[in-house]
């Protein structure tokens, strides 16, 4: 790593502190793995450090800063606010080159620690039969399809990688289904185990509701056994990730995000939509348009 090259983290931010302050703690874990390493952290929202005052931070006494989404799925704020960000401190600091990498993304590397999740959650039930276990991947939810399309390929992925019968997707918030109605539909269907496996790096305000849904679940379904897992952005596979994203940077010119420059994004902010929601044309470009579905049936699962 060059002496004179910044590494800024971009974390979404949580109204739960602890969740921002274990970001920070990642970071400190991160610079030991590296003591040469020069990194720095802000954050999206929810948080003392925002997008400006990081960039900024991390221009001083660099000729170089690598921005890297601490995000696992790209939606509004990584299309939109991170972009325009970026095009706000190039003009502030002419003279440093400020590189951009993807988010962390649905990849094999997040699949494996996936895995790694679901093991020791068969593990805690006492490797009960897979055929009668039922997955169900837990998100965030997002207006974006296109983020959560990418759970629904982790699902189809940890489907194809194991013996479940049903592996099944839902939602903390903003879309559907939720963790309870695809309870009672792997309920309904015989399962008598449920792995519900959240697809959270941290803690935070999502993360506790979840332990208070599952705990309601347990009373409403005596006869299921649940596993509960947890976040899991201090796994090592995410340390390993970030790694590699920085040295594919070190040996190219770096990478855009997917609407960095998009003649699209900058149509949407010139008429002030923060929603990222282009017109059709924006299909062929290989965005999708953001929209909410309001309903209450329960998606296909995912070997259908």
């Amino acid at each position: 790593m060059n002496d004179s090259t910044t590494l800024l983290l971009v974390g979404h931010g949580s109204r739960n502190q602890e969740g921002n302050k274990e970001i920070q703690h990642f970071a400190a874990e991160w610079r030991e793995r590296h003591s040469d390493w020069r990194i720095e952290v802000c954050f999206i929202e929810h948080a003392e450090v925002l997008l400006a005052e990081g960039m900024d931070r991390a221009a001083k006494s660099a000729k170089r800063v690598l921005v890297l989404p601490f995000i696992l799925n790209a939606a509004g704020h990584v299309k939109m606010e991170l972009p325009a960000a970026l095009d706000a401190v190039r003009a502030r600091h002419p003279q440093v080159e400020f590189l951009v990498a993807r988010h962390l993304g649905m990849g094999r590397e997040i699949l494996a620690v996936l895995q790694g999740q679901l093991a020791r959650l068969m593990k805690s039930l006492a490797m009960p039969d897979p055929q009668t276990t039922g997955v169900i991947l837990l998100g965030r939810g997002s207006s974006d399809a296109g983020a959560n399309g990418e759970l629904a390929k982790m699902a189809r992925w940890i489907f194809e990688d194991n013996e479940h019968e049903l592996v099944d997707l839902a939602f903390t918030s903003i879309t559907w289904p939720r963790l309870e109605t695809v309870v009672q539909r792997q309920s309904r269907l015989g399962m008598t185990q449920v792995c519900i496996v959240p697809v959270y790096l941290f803690t935070g305000v999502l993360m506790e509701r979840i332990k208070s849904q599952v705990e309601r679940l347990k009373a409403q379904y005596p006869g299921i056994a649940f596993a509960l897992g947890s976040h899991f952005g201090f796994d090592k596979g995410i340390f390993d990730l970030l790694d590699a994203k920085v040295a594919g940077h070190e040996l190219s010119d770096g990478g855009l995000l997917e609407c960095d420059g998009c003649k699209y994004r900058a149509a949407a902010e010139a008429e002030h939509l923060h929603d990222h929601s282009h017109t059709a044309t924006v299909v062929a470009h290989g965005h999708e348009p953001e929209h909410h579905h309001h309903h209450d049936s329960v998606h296909p699962h995912v070997p259908a």
